[in-house]
């Protein structure tokens, strides 16, 4: 599992565009930049919709404010369905909505979750960290997938 002070591992996630689904490297999304990313179980899943994303948005200004790059949340799901997650969330160009259709960079990272016996599946732990240059500065792992504690943008936000 991902720690401070390791190096994001390279892989290859999606994100939609006015074009379409658009594919980005880690290499391209964290080099030179301070970048925090929250991992969830899925999208349009109760927490996620009506905590985690809206928590992130609520402190976006702030966490830019504190030099902040770009903040991604980070799904176990298609390009097509963080897109509309996105819209429906009203991220606009505040949160970048990253889809790990395949689960990659989340195997990468040792965060999958496995999720089947409640018939979603391998998904990814509900987590938030704050990379500079590539190299984790702090994580924050939940330990129940359905709680919204030590990821929440307002704990991020003394790490940044």
């Amino acid at each position: 599992m991902i720690k401070v002070g390791d190096k994001i591992p390279s892989a290859r996630v999606k994100h939609m565009t006015a074009n379409g689904p658009a594919e980005l490297s880690t290499d391209e999304l964290f080099k030179g930049k301070t970048v925090v990313v929250f991992g969830l179980p899925g999208a349009f899943t109760p927490t996620c919709s009506a905590k985690h994303v809206p928590g992130y948005l609520a402190k976006a200004a702030d966490l830019k404010a504190k030099g902040v790059d770009t903040i991604a949340c980070l799904s176990v799901n298609d390009a097509f369905v963080m897109g509309a997650w996105g819209k429906d969330q009203r991220v606009e160009d505040k949160i970048l909505m990253l889809a790990d259709g395949s689960a990659q960079l989340t195997k990468a990272l040792g965060l999958e979750l496995d999720l089947t016996p409640h018939g979603m599946g391998l998904r990814s732990k509900r987590y938030a960290m704050v990379v500079k240059d590539g190299v984790v500065k702090h994580i924050a792992i939940e330990e129940n997938p359905g709680a919204l504690d030590v990821s929440a943008a307002e704990k991020v936000m003394a790490h940044v």
